[in-house]
């Protein structure tokens, strides 16, 4: 028997996801995304599939970045349809938006009801009344509390919920444990009150084609473990090249083992820091700014280009590290941010600090695993962890205990697992520095 291709089997996922939501059968679809699946090419093959049937569609996303990701993408594969891209008043849309003919911006929704597509925040559609769309796409839909989903649930009929179970649950700043288990609780996400309240068809999309194969199995084992996927590219299908030679210095070693594997664990002296560690800073901004003087050039299946700074990410777990890498001199067009703000991203390397890099404990927000998930799954290339020594024996400390509510799902993998395993991956391919 002669085994089922990456794209066979992405083919045959897309086609059953298609066929169940346009049947007519199920008011709603959920779809189970890994990183990189491909969740922005089922959007587009949905909406293609509506409109070439003469059908218009309302798309939410969670941010205004998410949303103009999806806009651009739509465009760029689907020039042929209108899209309607509704904002805030005073957001500016960016150019990689504006810049396709097919497109229309607008903060009112009646200059762009009329086009075959419309994309907005969950927030923006709230205040959209007086409307309805047969067809809706909601987007990072594990990512969207409840209470927002409420909020519009009345704007369309059948709705795709597309997104990734590993990654981060909703956030919110206010402290919400007194709604814990509760069915009315705003902080479950959108498919968690969907999936219990309808008895809904759950697809799962079963190829990353961001991650390289040096990467899934690991992203696999460690946040999916029941829900496995394999990369879309072999081996030898990706290969990360320096073009200068380096010095046998730390920083170097450690490009050196993350272009040849795809994984480097850049480790410091174990110590405990105040959160922006600046050593730790440093070296996250002293590795970005090596890799683009050592002219490092990506090769996939799509050619070869240069790997150049809209192209590397350094993630974070807090804003204050963020504020401080961007302080450390990192070049112009790297991408600092956190993980809530990376999600949905994808970038040839990224480098990223350890959440429990330093710290004196192990917190429930430094251990959800839903964080490293975001933190080591957005390369195509080669992922870079900054670390102080000393996490395993932490993790050890600090085992998980966190109390037991009712009526609340326990999630697994839990952090505490999902570190050590990927903990265990890096220590082959640790660079003390």
């Amino acid at each position: 028997m002669i085994a089922e291709t990456p794209a066979q089997a992405a083919a045959a996922a897309t086609e059953a996801i298609l066929a169940d939501f346009t049947g007519g059968a199920h008011r709603g679809v959920i779809v189970d995304s890994p990183p990189g699946a491909g969740k922005t090419t089922l959007v587009v093959t949905a909406a293609t599939t509506l409109a070439d049937s003469g059908e218009r569609l309302m798309i939410v996303a969670q941010t205004n970045e998410q949303v103009d990701d999806l806009a651009d993408k739509l465009a760029s594969k689907a020039p042929a349809l209108t899209i309607g891209r509704l904002h805030s008043d005073g957001f500016s849309v960016p150019a990689r938006v504006t810049r396709h003919p097919g497109v229309t911006a607008s903060n009112k929704i009646e200059h762009v009801e009329a086009c075959t597509v419309v994309i907005a925040t969950a927030d923006k559609w709230a205040y959209v009344t007086g409307r309805t769309w047969t067809w809706a796409i909601v987007d990072e839909a594990y990512q969207m509390r409840s209470d927002k989903l409420l909020a519009i649930a009345a704007l369309f009929d059948r709705a795709l919920f597309v997104g990734d179970p590993g990654q981060l649950d909703p956030f919110s700043v206010v402290d919400t444990e007194r709604w814990a288990g509760l069915a009315w609780d705003p902080m479950q996400s959108a498919v968690a009150v969907i999936a219990r309240l309808n008895n809904l068809p759950v697809h799962r999309l079963p190829v990353s084609w961001r991650l390289p194969a040096s990467a899934a199995p690991l992203v696999s084992e460690a946040f999916y473990p029941f829900a496995s996927f394999r990369s879309g590219t072999a081996a030898a299908d990706r290969e990360l090249r320096l073009t200068t030679a380096g010095f046998p210095v730390p920083w170097d070693r450690t490009l050196n083992e993350a272009a040849a594997s795809g994984w480097a664990l850049h480790e410091l002296p174990s110590r405990h820091t105040i959160r922006t560690d600046a050593e730790a800073v440093q070296a996250c901004a002293g590795l970005a700014t090596r890799l683009l003087q050592r002219g490092a050039v990506a090769h996939d299946e799509n050619g070869s280009h240069d790997v150049s700074p809209d192209r590397i990410a350094i993630g974070c777990a807090h804003n204050d590290q963020v504020a401080a890498i961007r302080a450390a001199g990192i070049p112009a067009g790297v991408t600092v941010d956190t993980a809530n703000r990376l999600q949905g991203r994808e970038y040839d390397v990224t480098i990223v600090l350890h959440p429990l890099s330093g710290r004196r404990d192990a917190t429930a927000f430094h251990l959800e695993s839903g964080r490293l998930c975001v933190l080591t799954s957005r390369h195509r290339h080669a992922c870079i962890v900054v670390a102080r020594a000393g996490i395993a024996e932490l993790l050890d400390n600090h085992p998980s205990t966190g109390r037991v509510q009712l009526n609340v799902p326990v999630k697994f993998p839990d952090g505490w697992e999902a570190n050590h395993a990927v903990l265990a991956h890096l220590s082959r391919h640790r660079i003390e520095a």
